[in-house]
């Protein structure tokens, strides 16, 4: 297994990507931590999936955007595992409406969860990288941060820090080991996309050279990848799963 013995925290673990991402780590030797927001039926559920798996799991209600508490929960995973191996900063939302009509705090939710949040959780755990001399971060960005969608400028300019955010912070703690890659996936089957009106998905489609949208467990084996010594001499790279969206 890829990951064996390896202790990863996924933020926003319970759907989607990050579900898909923190499923694949466990099946290839992972223990897993996980945050989530809300649905707490969920995430216990969840748990029980990932010890059916044979791997020790720990889950934390717990907003990305709250720096203390964050802090606090990088403390508690030590505690319990002893080390920290890999950060996947994968929470995020969406706020869209045209930039005429976004209201400030449409804004500051989605700069807060989105780019702040991975913020939060990666400087909670650097110095433990750091002092460990090996680690993985892999953040989360979208093709809507290299191309840029309309009614989406928050996102949009979300994932286009992340960018910025990977490729600074992997110059910086390359020379200890540490590497710090990106994912932009496309269009990708999750609750995000579940929402998008049929004629509006015929019109994506289009523009899609291989004609269909992304799966979440595509992008979480890219995830494990990354993670993994198969990829020990990648760094500061943006991966973009998008089905030929952005060629």
């Amino acid at each position: 297994m890829l990951l064996s013995n390896k202790v990863a925290i996924i933020t926003g673990g319970t759907r989607g990507i990050g579900k898909a991402i923190a499923t694949e780590f466990a099946a290839q030797g992972a223990d897993i931590v996980f945050s989530y927001l809300r649905n707490e039926d969920k995430a216990k559920e969840f748990e029980k999936e990932i010890k059916k798996a044979g791997r020790r799991v720990l889950s934390f209600k717990q907003d990305v955007q709250d720096f203390d508490a964050v802090k606090k929960m990088i403390e508690e995973v030590k505690a319990q595992f002893g080390r920290l191996d890999i950060v996947v900063n994968n929470a995020g939302i969406l706020r869209d409406k045209a930039l005429m009509f976004m209201k400030k705090e449409d804004w500051d939710d989605v700069i807060s969860t989105n780019l702040t949040g991975a913020f939060n959780f990666t400087r909670a755990a650097i110095v433990t990288l750091l002092k460990q001399k090996s680690g993985n971060i892999i953040n989360l960005t979208s093709v809507a941060g290299i191309k840029g969608i309309a009614r989406q400028v928050n996102y949009s300019a979300s994932k286009a820090g992340l960018i910025g955010f990977t490729k600074a912070l992997a110059r910086e703690v390359g020379p200890y080991n540490v590497r710090v890659n990106a994912i932009a996936p496309g269009y990708t089957e999750t609750d995000m996309v579940t929402g998008i009106k049929e004629k509006h998905k015929e019109e994506i489609l289009k523009g899609i050279p291989l004609a269909r949208f992304g799966k979440a467990e595509e992008v979480a084996k890219t995830a494990v990848f990354l993670a993994s010594e198969e990829s020990r001499y990648i760094t500061g790279e943006i991966i973009t799963i998008d089905g030929g969206l952005t060629t």
